[in-house]
C-alpha cells in the first residue's frame, strides 16, 4: 500500500493545500507497533528460544550468553517507506539489560538477521532461568513525528518549553523551528490529528520511527564532542554549546532511525536499538547501538 498517497488523499479531502501536505509528510514516519496478545497475524515473539543457523553459537558478550528479547518474521511485517528492514528472514534481538544499562559500550547486545532458507535449529538456552515462555506479538501501524512537531502532553517537560517560552528567550535555532511551524505548517494540528487517526498504533515494542529524544541527545553530545576533538569543527565556546548541540541533535534525528524500542515501564529496564539509515539499508546490523535505561518512579 502507498501510505504517502493514502495520507495525501485524506489531507486533500480535508481541504489542506498540497504543498503543505508535502512539507508535513517529510517529517512523518510510520512505525510498526508490536503488541502481545493482540488480534491479527502473529509476526514474532517476545522471549522464547531462537532458531539459529546450524553450528552457530548462541550470541554472547565474551563468555556470557545474551538473553533473547524479541524475534520477528520480517516477511510478515507490514512494509513502510523509509524503513528498509530485510524483506524476509528473522530478526533476533539479544540483550543483557542489566549489564547494558551499566556499560555504554554496546557489547551486551546483538541484532542478528537469519535469512530465509537458512538451515536452522531451535537453540537450547544456555541458562534456563531467563528462557521465558514466548509471547506471540501482532503488528499495527503507527504515525510518529519528531519531538518538536509532536502534539503537546501536559506530562512532558518539552511541551511546556514550546508552550511557555517567550520568543526572546528562545535561541536563534529554536526561533527558526517555531517560525517554520507557523509559516509553513498552518494546519499542523489538523495534519497531526489526521496522521494519528489513520495510524493510531502504539505497542509495547515499536519498530521504526524517530530515536527517543534522550537517546538522540546522547548521540549528539558524543558526535559533537568527537568532531571538535578531531578538529573537524572549530572549538565551540561554552556559551554557544547548547545551540550547536540543538543543531546536531536535529541533524542526527534525520540520519538515525529507531530499529526497535521498548515502551517505558516504571521499575523495569527498557532497551532501544538505534541505527543509521544507511547501515540498516546495507544490513550492517552490527552497527546497531543499544541503550538500556531503568525507569524509576
Amino acid at each position: 500500500m502507498d501510505h504517502q498517497e493514502e495520507f495525501r488523499r485524506a489531507a486533500l479531502d480535508a481541504g489542506i493545500p498540497d504543498d503543505e501536505i508535502s512539507r508535513f509528510a517529510q517529517h512523518l514516519r510510520l512505525t510498526i507497533g508490536l503488541s502481545a496478545g493482540g488480534a491479527g497475524t502473529v509476526v514474532g515473539h517476545l522471549g522464547g528460544l531462537p532458531r539459529l543457523p546450524v553450528d552457530t553459537p548462541w550470541p554472547s558478550a565474551g563468555d556470557a550468553p545474551l538473553p533473547l528479547l524479541l524475534s520477528v518474521d520480517c516477511a510478515a511485517l507490514p512494509r513502510i517507506d523509509g524503513f528498509p528492514l530485510p524483506a524476509d528472514g528473522t530478526l533476533l534481538f539479544f540483550v543483557d539489560q542489566e549489564k547494558d544499562h551499566e556499560d555504554t559500550s554496546g557489547s551486551h547486545a546483538r541484532v542478528v538477521h537469519v535469512p530465509h532458507g537458512t538451515e536452522t535449529v531451535l537453540a537450547e538456552a544456555p541458562d534456563p532461568s531467563w528462557a521465558r515462555e514466548p509471547a506471540d506479538v501482532t503488528a499495527a501501524l503507527g504515525a510518529e513525528l519528531p519531538l518538536w512537531l509532536q502534539e503537546g502532553d501536559e506530562d512532558e517537560d518539552w511541551h511546556e518549553f514550546w508552550e511557555d517560552l517567550e520568543w526572546d528567550d528562545m535561541s536563534p535555532f529554536q526561533q527558526r523551528l517555531a517560525q517554520y511551524m507557523e509559516d509553513e505548517l498552518p494546519h499542523l494540528d489538523d495534519l497531526r490529528t489526521l496522521a494519528h487517526g489513520l495510524w493510531p498504533s502504539g505497542g509495547g515494542i515499536v519498530l521504526g520511527g524517530y530515536v527517543d529524544h534522550e537517546v538522540i541527545g546522547h548521540l549528539a553530545e558524543q558526535t559533537l564532542a568527537g568532531r571538535e576533538k578531531e578538529g573537524e569543527i572549530p572549538p565551540i565556546p561554552i556559551a554557544q554549546w547548547p545551540t550547536h548541540l540543538e543543531k546536531e541533535t536535529h541533524r542526527l534525528a534525520t540520519e538515525w532511525i529507531s530499529l526497535a524500542a521498548q515502551g517505558r515501564s516504571y521499575e523495569e529496564y527498557c532497551t532501544s536499538f538505534v541505527i543509521r539509515h544507511d547501515d540498516l539499508a546495507a544490513l550492517r546490523l552490527d552497527k546497531a547501538l543499544p541503550m538500556t535505561r531503568f525507569e524509576a518512579p
